[in-house]
């Protein structure tokens, strides 16, 4: 087994990142970008000035990334978000969890008060699962806010979580 090292992102990654974003993008069951998002306007969301991205990478390469950053400006800049994503090859070998894990040291480091995830879809279990060994709550629920490939319209759910 290889050891996962998480790291800032570099412009070296990108192609990385964008085949893990198109790849988890093109599943349409977790995220709202369109499916066919051009590989700029990805990589610009997810890349973008004042974004924070980072890398998980094993003996394989680049196996996840995700993102800190401010969930709003001015008065709500204490509240951190964070975006994950984990190539599908690598999904349930615990990618999801050290990235978790890890970017919840980075908000604090930076300053943050809580971390919110504006958009979990209510059928993704496993990260809803995983939000919540880490102490997020749902806080409030979007109904059919999520058009899911498979499910039609599913609600969404507000997660938060303070950090100390």
């Amino acid at each position: 087994m290889s050891i996962l090292r998480i790291r800032p992102a570099t412009e070296a990654d990108r192609e990385a990142i964008w085949g893990i974003f198109q790849a988890v993008v093109a599943a349409g069951d977790t995220y709202a970008f369109p499916e066919d998002i051009a590989r700029d306007d990805a990589l610009k969301a997810w890349m973008g000035s004042g974004i924070r991205t980072f890398v998980a990478e094993d003996d394989s390469g680049i196996v996840g990334t995700y993102t800190v950053n401010p969930n709003q400006q001015g008065r709500g800049d204490h509240v951190a978000n964070c975006a994950y994503m984990v190539a599908p090859e690598a999904q349930g070998g615990g990618v999801g969890h050290a990235m978790v894990e890890q970017s919840l040291e980075d908000a604090r480091a930076l300053g943050y008060r809580a971390v919110q995830f504006d958009f979990v879809v209510s059928t993704n279990e496993p990260a809803i699962q995983l939000y919540r060994d880490f102490g997020f709550e749902i806080v409030g629920t979007l109904p059919g806010a999520f058009r899911h490939p498979d499910h039609g319209e599913v609600d969404v759910y507000v997660m938060y979580r303070r950090l100390k």
